[in-house]
């Protein structure tokens, strides 16, 4: 089948990649901005595993081709994707209403793009009868986004065409043969369980948290709390581990979408809320811990970070907890030394030469000479460093887990000060 796809976020080069794999002929049709900017250089756009390999091998095997937006339709076209970031719903526009003028080709136009509900109905409003809009909402998860699309959990479809639902089940069928993933509905009740989902998460997440400051006054283990939770089959354990606060654009975004579109039909919604606030306080827990550590005076310490990026396998940091971190530090006179596999560029870009960051290239001289150690993203890089070798760099050995991934009684053991998340210690 012939595809173009339009769009630069990872969703886009992820789907471009795997439907080429399978055998799809796919156009990439790339804005103008980064992402193009770098496969013009043959550089990566997204430092996701396995992505950067699979482009290059389809492109090498003309299965894949990059153009741009102006990319004309051919007649043996027979889908089209929109997979835009939410504050490109003009482009998304622009190119549907490109898509309209095609009137004589029977497209399916497959939006993948999370705007606001009803943007879908929108949309297909602008195109001729003979061509056809679906919604299959972008699940992917930075870090594992490959699998995502590849061997999904559910494919949410919002469709009222029997020939157009015909088309998507034939582009995702690779991908869907152990049993039917596709769950249909409209598009109004597609855009919203996209939405709804990362709120249904989100609160997950903040309602441990929450827990976690109850756990840390009531002198418990959350982590003890938490498996008893999970345990319990009408819950299950999926996103219930408490943090330092979850970060992504997309992630984020989303949550907010869906507050306000709670609110836009006169609804108030105290606990989507809740939940964003809850969450932006967490992200400061840590340095509220060490501030109560050193009696409220942080003055000239030095302070080593592990972790910038918002999660592990990406580097971006999109509202990450890292960043409330340092400006917090700074505030009180802290030089930071920092240290991230992939999101040290990052964090240049952002802040640019800052008198007390430190960017260090090994995590062990990220925690040379500094007062107290903080663990905010849990590479896998991180989970079992050489800890005599770790006590030894540090000055003062106080580690403060941000993801709860050490164990508390084994760094005592080892002469570490350990303080986590609601770990009662």
């Amino acid at each position: 089948m012939k595809i173009h796809i339009y769009g630069d976020n990872l969703c886009a080069l992820v789907s471009a990649a795997l439907f080429a794999s399978v055998g799809h002929e796919i156009w990439l049709c790339l804005p103008e901005g980064r992402v193009k900017q770098t496969f013009a250089a043959h550089e990566e756009a997204y430092p996701e595993p396995r992505l950067q390999e699979m482009l290059d091998q389809q492109r090498k095997e003309q299965r894949l081709l990059i153009s741009d937006l102006e990319q004309p339709l051919s007649e043996d076209t027979e889908a089209v994707f929109l997979a835009f970031a939410p504050k490109d719903f003009a482009l998304a526009e622009q190119m549907v209403k490109a898509i309209a003028q095609y009137d004589d080709y029977a497209l399916v136009v497959i939006n993948q793009s999370t705007f606001a509900v009803g943007s879908s109905p929108y949309l297909a409003g602008l195109l001729p009868p003979v061509q056809s809009l679906v919604y299959v909402p972008d699940f992917t998860q930075e870090g594992m986004a490959i699998d995502s699309i590849a061997r999904p959990n559910k494919i949410i479809l919002g469709c009222d065409d029997a020939r157009a639902e015909a088309t998507v089940r034939e582009i995702f069928r690779p991908f869907n043969r152990l049993k039917d993933h596709f769950l249909k509905m409209s598009l109004r009740e597609a855009e919203f369980t996209k939405l709804a989902v990362s709120g249904m998460l989100a609160t997950r997440i903040s309602f441990m948290n929450d827990l976690s400051n109850v756990a840390d006054a009531l002198g418990v283990d959350i982590e003890q709390v938490r498996v008893g939770v999970g345990s319990d089959k009408r819950i299950g354990e999926a996103y219930l581990y408490p943090g330092c606060g979850f970060g992504g654009q997309s992630f984020s975004e989303d949550v907010m979408s869906l507050a306000q579109t709670v609110s836009g039909v006169g609804i108030k919604s105290k606990l989507l809320q809740q939940v964003l606030q809850i969450n932006e306080d967490q992200k400061e827990v840590l340095f509220r811990k060490l501030w109560r550590y050193y009696d409220c005076n942080l003055h000239g310490k030095v302070v080593g970070i592990w972790g910038a990026a918002y999660k592990p396998n990406t580097n971006k940091i999109d509202n990450g907890p890292t960043l409330k971190i340092l400006e917090a530090l700074w505030a009180q006179g802290v030089t930071v030394k920092l240290h991230d596999p992939r999101a040290l560029q990052k964090i240049s870009q952002h802040y640019g030469q800052h008198p007390q960051l430190i960017l260090c290239d090994s995590q062990y001289e990220a925690a040379e000479g500094v007062d107290a150690l903080m663990l905010v993203t849990e590479w896998k890089q991180y989970w079992s460093p050489n800890f005599k070798r770790l006590k030894q760099a540090m000055k003062h050995p106080l580690i403060l887990d941000g993801r709860n991934i050490y164990d508390p009684a084994y760094l005592k053991q080892m002469g570490f000060e350990y303080v986590g998340i609601g770990r009662g210690l």
